[in-house]
């Protein structure tokens, strides 16, 4: 969860969600102002840790539209959660 987390463009997704509430994904790529395929990258990343949910549904016109939601989660951030975040770090540091 930390680690989906870390981007920037993925705190605006939850952000924008949260915020505006559901949204589809061609609207939410314009307020965001990214594309489409980057946006999608992000959500699914963001869907795999349990942040967001998707819901398909279909417009009045017959479109499909992938409209996604902010679940409602809270994290705790103690010391053993630092640490279990911590083992997923390279080893490698920049200096």
């Amino acid at each position: 969860m930390l680690a989906a987390l870390a981007n920037p463009h993925r705190l605006r997704i939850v952000a924008a969600l949260d915020s505006g509430g559901r949204n589809y994904v061609s609207q939410l790529a314009r307020e965001l102002d990214i594309s489409r395929p980057l946006l999608h990258l992000h959500l699914q990343k963001l869907q795999d840790a349990g942040l967001v949910s998707s819901q398909l549904e279909l417009s009045q016109d017959g479109k499909a539209l992938n409209y996604f939601e902010v679940t409602r989660f809270a994290v705790e951030l103690t010391p053993a959660a630092i640490a279990e975040a911590a083992k997923s770090l390279t080893t490698h540091l920049e200096p």
